[in-house]
C-alpha cells in the first residue's frame, strides 16, 4: 500500500502525512511541482524525527508517476475525493492500492480523476465541504490496512 500526494501545497501536512507513513510502514509518493520548497527545513516541524524512517518517492510529474506505480507495477489507483460515489468504508482495498490524494486548494484536475481506478469518499455532515488532508488519509489508510490486514 502506497499513499501518494498530488502536487501538494501545504508542508505540514506533507510532513504529518510523512510521519504518518512512517508508522503505519507505507510508502509515499510525492508528485511534484511541490507548492513549497520539499526539504527537511519545510516537513521538520511536523514530520519530526520520523521524516527519515519514511519511505519516500519523489515524481517529477503526474507521468513518470503513472509509468511508475501504475503501469510498471500494475497498481491500482484510489482517488480520495468529495465527489466521489462510493464511501470508503463500502470499498474493497487491495494491499497493492496506492491511495491518491490531490493538492489542499485545487483538488486534482480532470485528467487525473479520469486516469484513477476507483474514487472514494468520506461522508459529512451537510454543508461542510472538506476535512483536513491528513485527517481524511489517516482515516482512509486506516480502513485500507484494516481490510487488508496491513499492520
Amino acid at each position: 500500500m502506497n499513499l501518494a500526494l498530488f502536487q501538494p501545497d501545504i508542508p505540514q501536512n506533507t510532513g504529518t502525512l510523512l510521519r504518518t507513513c512512517a508508522c503505519l510502514k507505507v510508502g509515499a509518493d510525492i508528485v511534484e511541482p511541490c507548492g513549497f520548497v520539499f526539504s527537511d527545513r519545510h516537513l521538520k516541524r511536523s514530520a519530526m524525527d520520523y521524516l527519515d524512517l519514511a519511505q519516500v518517492t519523489r515524481h517529477v510529474s503526474w507521468d513518470t508517476f503513472r509509468a511508475k506505480r501504475q503501469v510498471e507495477e500494475g497498481r491500482r489507483l484510489v482517488l480520495l475525493t468529495t465527489k466521489g460515489a462510493v464511501r470508503y468504508t463500502d470499498f474493497r482495498f487491495q494491499p497493492s492500492d496506492v491511495l491518491l490524494l490531490g493538492s489542499e486548494s485545487a483538488g486534482v484536475p480532470d485528467d487525473v480523476h479520469a486516469a484513477v481506478d476507483a474514487r472514494v469518499t468520506i461522508p459529512m455532515a451537510v454543508g461542510a465541504r472538506s476535512l483536513n488532508i491528513a485527517v481524511a488519509a489517516a482515516m482512509v489508510l486506516g480502513e485500507a490496512l484494516r481490510q487488508t490486514d496491513g499492520l
